[in-house]
């Protein structure tokens, strides 16, 4: 690598670096996919219109691919997007050693997705604010457009791979801090949750209000249920004792997982259906996240909601 690349790379934080590599791998996706017309228009350009002026052509785009496309400036694209992370100590399961993108638990993946999202944003120039909870809020910025915010929002989402500690305990009080959360944004947005909905105080109905506060000022809301589907869901462990703690309160209890393992689905089950039937009639865009599955289950749905909201 020369000193130019390199001074070049030194300029980016690695959850920058990270962010860029996957936004290029999901843009690269959508070149080979359905979408490959937004994928080209994502890129700061549009389709041009037979009749308007001829003055922000990109000649040079027009010299790679033979088509006509315009040169999309700040005051065309005014999109506000504000990010809300669950923080909570179920966000940390599974406890692992080595994390990494190809093998995180539910808050680096949460944190990986924001970064790469946040980045697409810059792309666009479009503003981005980002809330973290966990029984209270430990953050929240408005949403703004200019490179030391991004900058900003990246540092914080750092400390929180930075400060891993899966032994601490942060409690979950999902329904109050989104109540507080909802009343924070006052302008028009897409609002994009990443949380696994283990709520440690309230209720469900409490949590259910919760979501739909989210809805008002004509708010647009994602909601991607971060969940390790083969641990939490599917509860696929070996036929012997296992010691189960509760990542929030500490709580152990000792048994064998293919003893309860039906009873713990349906329960889970008729929980995630609720979530589900409560999001459709609140029009909140429901995906079910599984961290082992990649960051396109999140960057594609988010990209097409942006789209719909141009």
């Amino acid at each position: 690598m020369s000193s130019i690349e390199q001074k070049y790379l030194d300029r980016f934080s690695p959850l920058e670096i990270l962010a860029r590599q996957v936004v290029e791998g999901f843009i690269t996706g959508l070149h080979k996919s359905p979408f490959h017309g937004f994928s080209v228009e994502f890129a700061e350009h549009r389709l041009y219109n037979q009749g308007e002026s001829t003055r922000h052509i990109d000649w040079k785009l027009y010299g790679k691919t033979e088509k006509l496309f315009v040169k999309r400036y700040e005051e065309e694209t005014n999109l506000r997007c504000q990010i809300i992370i669950d923080n909570s100590s179920s966000m940390y399961f599974p406890v692992l050693e080595n994390l990494s993108p190809e093998n995180p638990n539910k808050i680096t993946f949460s944190v990986y997705c924001t970064a790469a999202i946040l980045h697409l944003l810059k792309q666009q120039r479009d503003a981005a604010g980002v809330s973290l909870f966990t029984d209270e809020i430990n953050l929240h910025t408005r949403c703004r457009s200019s490179n030391i915010h991004m900058k900003y929002l990246v540092s914080e989402l750092e400390k929180l791979l930075d400060n891993y500690n899966p032994n601490q305990k942060r409690e979950t009080f999902a329904a109050r801090s989104l109540h507080e959360i909802a009343e924070a944004i006052h302008r028009r947005s897409l609002v994009v949750l990443f949380s696994d909905m283990f709520e440690s105080h309230g209720n469900t109905n409490d949590l259910f209000d919760a979501l739909q506060h989210l809805k008002y000022n004509k708010h647009e809301v994602i909601f991607f249920h971060v969940v390790d589907q083969t641990e939490e869901i599917d509860f696929e462990y070996d036929n012997r004792p296992y010691r189960f703690i509760d990542m929030e309160s500490g709580d152990t209890v000792r048994l064998n997982p293919h003893e309860v393992r039906e009873a713990y689905r349906t329960r889970l089950n008729a929980f995630k259906q609720e979530l589900k039937l409560r999001c459709d009639q609140y029009h909140i865009d429901f995906v079910e996240a599984n961290i082992r599955k990649g960051f396109q289950q999140v960057l594609l749905p988010w990209f097409l909601k942006r789209q719909r909201m141009r």
